[in-house]
């Protein structure tokens, strides 16, 4: 009962993180960076989603892997119905596959290094489950492969220099996964101040789950 009253406030996080993310991601980012016109590859949902990373790491450092678990599918239904109403069913295929492979790589990962130095857990598996999230997203959401998914989009898979910058040419979600793993990892190190701040506070309960 105790688990299922603190759990709560992880779910309801969780939720909150899903749902801005949703939002976010309809406003791109305008700036420029190193000639890079960021409005073209990256909109403010990407610097709210990795936060889920942290909610899931946290939950887990501090109830086990099951609980965080919970806490990622109540993430995956709310994510997955919100993508259905305001994106093409193509697009939330690929979110919801994209967010739950992330998020459940990331709790195995950390589960498997949380006995090592307090940094590992937490930075090891944001990066690899932000890895996988980018890798499925992107080629669910664009590659012509997947098309059975839904019509291929004609902008996504026309060629342009990579981030409109390189002599190198690409399909444009390239330059679109390069810009938002770029931020994934900026965010994931990051993350690791308010994960090491609170992590004498958020003590494991001695009852968790470690499998």
């Amino acid at each position: 009962m105790l688990t299922a009253r603190h759990t709560l406030v992880y779910v309801m996080l969780m939720t909150l993180v899903v749902v801005a993310s949703n939002i976010l991601v309809q406003y791109p980012l305008q700036a420029t960076l190193a000639g890079i016109n960021l409005a073209d590859i990256l909109t403010w949902g990407a610097f709210t989603y990795p936060v889920a990373f942290l909610i899931t790491d946290l939950t887990n450092r501090q109830f086990g892997p099951k609980a965080a678990r919970k806490v990622v599918f109540t993430g995956f239904v709310v994510g997955v119905a919100l993508s259905f109403y305001t994106a093409q069913p193509r697009i939330a295929i690929a979110s919801g596959s994209a967010y739950l492979a992330g998020q459940l790589l990331d709790i195995s990962v950390f589960n498997r290094l949380r006995r090592m130095a307090w940094w590992r857990a937490p930075l090891f598996g944001s990066l690899i489950g932000s890895t996988l999230d980018t890798m499925i997203f992107f080629s669910f959401a664009f590659a012509p492969f997947f098309v059975f998914f839904g019509p291929n989009d004609p902008f996504a898979i026309d060629w342009a220099p990579i981030l409109g910058t390189f002599a190198t040419s690409a399909p444009r979600w390239i330059s679109w996964a390069i810009g938002d793993f770029s931020v994934k990892v900026t965010v994931g190190l990051v993350m690791l101040l308010p994960y090491g701040a609170l992590m004498n506070t958020l003590k494991p309960i001695s009852q968790a789950p470690t499998a």
